[in-house]
């Protein structure tokens, strides 16, 4: 919002109000320990809100803007509002990452997912990210392996996303490599992957390649609160994207490879016309896209709908009830829509075929 009209009371005054913060920006939670009660919130300005602030004082209005947010309870509404002075992204302004992108480097172009043959070396790797400001970036390449505990959205947020008293509770997997290094006031920077000789591939399955974040000292960036100062250096205001690759059979790997995807959005595992037992746990996977928020997978016949769950964006796959493999002899298919927030299909897969014998 503009200058002119903050009060100590509500200053949301309909016509002054430049946006809102989207619900996936909403980082906003409450924690303490020892009687002490913190309220973290990481504060993204969607580009939108920028550029009617910047239009705003093009036009000779303040250059100064308002973020407010609002309390309730179950007395009267409180309002907390931070003053937002535009500025260059350069030196003596806090690290902070505004995008970050990971991939596989191969012979076809970057790859965000990819199948590889058991015991195939992996393709190298990289990320490349935009970021505000100047300061160290202090990291590391962690791996996902198959049977691990599925990351949770928490696990994927930066260090300095996060309370003090919540940034230990991250789960763990095992470390690849680390990363420490200044960047300078350049807005962006791309950081090379561990070996791909470090890269597991002995077992059949889907892993998962996460690049965490940890909080840095940066001064321009430290918040004094009740319980201390919390370092903020390499905050982020979304989980961190997740690279993906799949091991299995040589044969299924090549199938893989060379079969024709039509749609959209790209299915994994298993491959089209294959036959299951029932005695068999199947996991359907794919390819998430940068617009999914919610992904909706249908199992059925051609005739009618069997199954249809919705999986979180991040997860990726999903594990039918035990009773989906009791349609022995039927020819099945399935496949899979991502939706946006208000629930509409932003593309679908096309049907796979599947029999369970």
């Amino acid at each position: 919002m503009p200058a002119a009209t903050v009060t100590n009371f509500n200053p949301c005054v309909p016509g002054t109000i430049y946006g809102r913060l989207p619900n996936r920006n909403n980082l906003g939670r409450q924690s303490g320990t020892s009687g002490i009660t913190n309220f973290t919130d990481i504060m993204t300005v969607p580009s939108s809100v920028a550029r009617r602030a910047y239009q705003d004082a093009q036009a000779g209005e303040k250059s100064d803007f308002f973020y407010v947010r609002r309390f309730s309870g179950t007395g009267e509404d409180q309002y907390v509002t931070v003053t937002c002075r535009m500025a260059g992204g350069g030196a003596r302004v806090a690290l902070a990452l505004l995008n970050v992108n990971s991939y596989f480097k191969t012979a076809n172009g970057d790859r965000p997912v990819y199948v590889m043959a058991r015991d195939e070396q992996a393709p190298p790797l990289e990320a490349t990210i935009h970021y505000n400001g100047s300061g160290r970036l202090k990291g590391r390449w962690e791996v996902v392996q198959p049977g691990d505990p599925e990351p949770t959205a928490e696990d994927l947020l930066s260090e300095a996303s996060l309370p003090v008293e919540m940034r230990g509770l991250q789960r763990r997997y095992t470390v690849l490599d680390r990363i420490d290094l200044f960047l300078p006031p350049t807005g962006k920077v791309v950081i090379p992957g561990p070996s791909p000789n470090l890269i597991p591939t002995s077992l059949d399955g889907p892993y998962k390649i996460l690049l965490r974040i940890e909080a840095t000292q940066d001064k321009e960036g430290d918040s004094k609160t009740n319980a201390g100062v919390a370092r903020s250096g390499g905050v982020a205001g979304f989980p961190l994207p997740v690279l993906r690759y799949y091991v299995g059979s040589a044969d299924e790997t090549e199938q893989f490879r060379n079969q024709q995807v039509t749609g959209s959005l790209s299915l994994l595992l298993p491959l089209d016309d294959t036959k299951m037992n029932q005695s068999e746990s199947p996991v359907f996977s794919w390819a998430d896209i940068p617009e999914g928020i919610l992904y909706r997978i249908e199992f059925g016949s051609e005739e009618a709908t069997i199954i249809s769950a919705f999986v979180k964006a991040g997860v990726s796959s999903y594990q039918p009830p035990p009773w989906l493999m009791e349609n022995a002899g039927m020819s099945l298919r399935w496949r899979v829509q991502a939706l946006d927030q208000q629930g509409k299909i932003l593309t679908q897969s096309d049907w796979r075929d599947f029999s369970i014998e």
